[in-house]
């Protein structure tokens, strides 16, 4: 089995202080098609996952074809969390719908932790170990 992916992330709801479980997070990278990333399509979807009951996604990067290793190159990458559908199960309403996170990888060898703190009106980000 393989370990957890290189990149990872946590997110905490710190208006109750617990984690927030079940966001749905998404991992993108550039669309080397169209490599100004302010253009439209200029990223593509290269993971999916959904915060575990501890508000991790720890499978974030898929395998490789193999099955055993990640794979990815140095660059940038972006995580967008949907926080407005977390909100909304939990009965509150939010200014910020989705909270997207762009970041370097400098050295693919390296572990990546993306930890989100987030509350209906503002969020925090930070890189983690």
């Amino acid at each position: 089995m393989a370990s957890k992916s290189p990149i990872t992330c946590h997110v905490l709801d710190s208006s109750i202080g617990k984690p927030a479980q079940g966001v749905k997070v998404k991992l993108l990278a550039p669309n080397v098609q169209e490599p100004n990333p302010t253009h439209a399509g200029a990223w593509i979807a290269i993971g999916t996952s959904v915060t575990n009951a501890d508000g991790r996604c720890l499978d974030l990067l898929p395998p490789d074809s193999a099955g055993s290793s990640y794979a990815f190159q140095p660059g940038i990458y972006q995580i967008v969390f949907e926080t407005k559908e977390y909100f909304e199960r939990t009965d509150r309403k939010s200014f910020y719908p989705f909270v997207q996170i762009t970041f370097t990888i400098e050295n693919p060898s390296e572990h990546y932790h993306v930890p989100l703190l987030i509350s209906p009106f503002s969020y925090t980000t930070y890189r983690g170990s």
